[in-house]
């Protein structure tokens, strides 16, 4: 597992620079990015203005701005998108996908490179590129932020052996952590029931950030019923996004691909996960997640 890693060519990367690039970001997205250093990166979201989820990325410091780790097929969408936010701000945004590409390593291995933490986010540079631990979750293993001319000679010398793709991915699923698809999520629930908050993407102490009021109050009033699970199709064909159980209506299926995701209803706070549900002709399963 040590010598593993993945290619993710369906990420893609944008870099944001200028003199109030850290302005600029500290007052749209989710997390605080004076967090955000040569030795640590972070997870966020940016939200619409309801608090309803739009866009996810990994935040890297580097050189003297930002690069965002995102879904690529989502990239211009979201440039556009900080392009709307930016007004007058001294910001410059530029898309990296083709020049920069991300890679995936074990935890294992990264921890085997010189002062390297086992802790979330932690940053370090190999041959002066970004590598760190996943912001999200440690289990997604490490990420390396690369130059494509450089790539094949830092995999060589760090002793790594490129693998299927999709190992990776159905990690990420298995964990409950979408990355494919997520476009389908997109103003159809609020970033908080994507568990961001368990997934260290939201910052309850920091100030102001679009979305922030209605996330807010979610978790202060207690309102959270509600929640982004992995599910397992038994058998049968999914052919509805409408979830029950005994006929009753309990959730909506959102992304309907190789890694299936739902947003489920909670009951007190409490999911039973070894129930078997219907979605359409299928009988289907929610996947615990290991923070759940």
């Amino acid at each position: 597992m040590n010598r593993k890693v993945y290619i993710l060519e369906d990420r893609g990367l944008l870099y944001i620079n200028g003199d109030e690039a850290k302005e600029f970001l500290q007052n749209i997205v989710t997390n605080n990015i004076e967090n955000v250093s040569e030795d640590r990166t972070c997870f966020s979201v940016l939200l619409t203005p309801q608090g309803k989820y739009l866009y996810d990325f990994i935040i890297i410091k580097h050189k003297s701005g930002f690069l965002l780790d995102c879904e690529k097929e989502i990239i211009d969408d979201l440039y556009k998108k900080l392009n709307l936010y930016k007004l007058r701000s001294k910001v410059e945004i530029l898309n990296l996908s083709n020049e920069f590409v991300v890679a995936s390593l074990s935890k294992e291995k990264f921890l085997e490179i010189e002062n390297s933490k086992d802790k979330e986010g932690s940053t370090i540079k190999f041959r002066e590129d970004p590598i760190f631990l996943d912001p999200r979750s440690k289990e997604l293993g490490a990420r390396l932020i690369i130059n494509l001319e450089k790539l094949y000679l830092s995999l060589k010398k760090l002793g790594l052996e490129v693998s299927e793709v999709h190992e990776y991915y159905n990690h990420s699923y298995h964990l409950g952590i979408p990355q494919i698809d997520t476009k389908y999520l997109q103003d159809k629930i609020f970033g908080i029931e994507c568990n961001f908050e368990e997934l260290n993407g939201i910052d309850f102490k920091k100030g102001c950030y679009v979305g922030q009021e209605n996330t807010a109050r979610i978790k202060l009033k207690d309102k959270l019923n509600k929640r982004l699970f992995a599910i397992k199709v038994l058998e049968g064909q999914i052919n509805s996004e409408e979830i029950t159980f005994k006929n009753k209506n309990i959730g909506k299926l959102l992304i309907n691909n190789k890694y299936p995701f739902a947003l489920l209803k909670l009951e007190n706070k409490k999911f039973d996960f070894d129930i078997d549900l219907k979605c359409g002709d299928a009988k289907i399963k929610a996947l615990k997640p290991y923070w759940f």
